[in-house]
């Protein structure tokens, strides 16, 4: 007997397999594939971008600590300077201010509290008190009235941001969905592949098995040597088959291990890949109309343009908005606290001090300043309107009909997506059906061929037979077992397709995209 021709192929140990099932094998191409873990690093930037947006929302408390110290000739003797002073006048202020402010996430509105604080120390004549601290509390309240108060630029911003990050997310979905179909693609072509290699292992060992019988017959004085000949050509054109088959599981092999490992260095590729799932058939077809229904339900494509169309709702809200004319409301409510240690009065002409002309209530320091604030004796009111109208306001129309002119776009376009859809949809279901009809035929095909093949090896044996109409039978059956096989891959595979144009395949391998934001 020839020897058998090897089987082992270049850098895989056929002595460490590695079992495999299918969902093992989307596990480890959504955990290791670099288009996903990039996709996912862009939702996780797009949410920081939200999260900054959002931003303009937090309280912001601002402190602004000065000192002022200032030297000021004087003309007039009423300017407070003395002769001593050589005719200048001193102050020195210091100063600490506070204020917290908040813009308002509906209306548009914001308010500011402050807290504002002076030291002030002069050598004014004229001054009743020095080391006079002052204080100021209140709050100030802007509220737009017309344009900005349903919309404006910040919440313009955030609401397409999160149409943007929904939009991602859908994309983050699609992008999963095609990396689960890629490798259900590959693992069923693979299942194939090995099932096709050992189909042509067996077709070789028939071959043998008659180089045998003929090798007998021939030792026998039975035999012809031609009839070696005729069986040693039939021999080589199969192991040419079974060499190719072989090929082809390292080529299917390579393009699954491709897409579940995420080094090209991992250890595994010098493993042999065993699938251990099994094609499943199901002679039920599918139903059309369930299949349109749930991909206009479910396809990423449509989500989007929906999610682009509520963007440019946003953009026609905004600019419609800023067509109006700008009405605002600003309030203010405030107390004041003031005290220092009273000086008696000097005359400039004499130089002498008389007494001091400051009331009770306003001599003392910071704690007296505070107690008169906190009395609320003193307050200021300002209630006011601010009206701007834009004469022609050119850019807020041009800009609100460009939006218009969008949504224009996007209705043709979901028009055409819908198209689409529906085409690769039929497409999908045709192809299952096709398929469908394909194992049925090929099964039937597979048991009468074997059927032949055992009726010809019976005439053989009892000299009815040849032994080309003997490799005529053989062949017959490999080819039809390998239809067979062929079928049943692509009949998974076009299920395969359906998932992925019905966007059902998460659900279909029980694979959960947590949504990154709620809309």
């Amino acid at each position: 007997m020839p020897p058998m021709p090897s089987l082992k192929r270049v850098g895989v140990r056929s002595d460490e397999p590695l079992p495999l099932t299918l969902m093992q094998a989307i596990r480890r191409a959504l955990e290791n594939n670099n288009e996903i873990e990039m996709a996912r690093d862009d939702v996780r930037r797009e949410e920081q971008v939200l999260f900054s947006l959002e931003g303009v929302y937090d309280f912001r408390f601002l402190l602004t600590p000065q000192i002022n110290n200032s030297v000021a000739p004087q003309e007039s003797i009423l300017g407070g300077a003395t002769n001593s002073s050589g005719g200048t006048v001193k102050t020195t202020d210091i100063s600490f201010g506070s204020s917290l402010n908040k813009q308002l996430t509906k209306g548009g509105g914001r308010y500011d509290f402050f807290f504002n604080n002076n030291r002030r120390n002069t050598n004014s004549i004229f001054n009743a008190l020095n080391n006079v601290y002052s204080s100021s509390f209140g709050v100030t309240f802007t509220q737009p009235l017309w344009r900005d108060r349903e919309i404006d630029d910040t919440r313009r911003g955030i609401r397409i941001q999160r149409k943007r990050l929904q939009q991602l997310d859908a994309d983050f979905r699609r992008r999963t969905i095609g990396i689960i179909a890629d490798v259900q693609l590959a693992y069923w072509e693979l299942t194939f592949a090995l099932r096709n290699e050992q189909n042509q292992l067996a077709n070789l060992g028939l071959a043998r098995e008659s180089f045998r019988r003929i090798e007998l017959s021939i030792a026998a004085g039975a035999g012809a040597p031609l009839e070696r000949a005729e069986v040693q050509t039939e021999l080589a054109a199969r192991e040419s088959a079974l060499l190719l088959a072989s090929q082809y599981v390292s080529v299917a092999e390579n393009r699954l291990k491709t897409l579940i490992l995420v080094n090209p260095l991992a250890p595994e590729w010098s493993s042999s890949l065993v699938p251990t799932d099994q094609p499943a058939f199901d002679s039920t077809p599918v139903n059309l109309e369930s299949a349109l229904l749930e991909a206009k339900t479910n396809r990423p494509e449509l989500l989007r343009l929906q999610l682009q169309r509520n963007v440019n709702d946003v953009d026609l809200d905004y600019f419609k908005d800023q067509t109006k004319p700008r009405v605002e409301l600003q309030a203010t409510l405030s107390t004041t606290g003031l005290a220092g240690f009273p000086l008696a009065p000097i005359d400039p002409l004499t130089g002498e001090s008389g007494p001091s002309l400051a009331p009770d209530n306003l001599r003392g320091g910071y704690y007296r300043n505070l107690r008169n604030l906190l009395g609320l004796k003193t307050h200021n009111i300002v209630v006011g309107l601010t009206i701007e109208f834009p004469l022609r306001n050119r850019s807020a129309k041009a800009n609100l009909a460009a939006a218009q002119i969008e949504r224009q776009q996007l209705d043709a376009n979901v028009r055409l997506q819908g198209l689409t859809i529906e085409e690769q949809v039929r497409n999908s279901v045709q192809a299952i059906e096709t398929a469908r009809q394909r194992v049925l035929s090929a099964r039937a095909g597979s048991e009468s061929a074997r059927l032949q093949l055992r009726g010809e090896q019976r005439l053989f044996e009892v000299g009815r037979s040849t032994t080309f109409l003997l490799i005529q039978r053989e062949n017959q059956l490999i080819a039809a077992r390998t239809l067979e096989l062929r079928a049943e891959t692509d009949y998974s595979k076009a299920l395969a397709e359906l998932q992925r144009s019905t966007f059902t395949t998460l659900q279909a391998n029980n694979v959960v995209v947590l949504t990154p934001l709620a809309p």
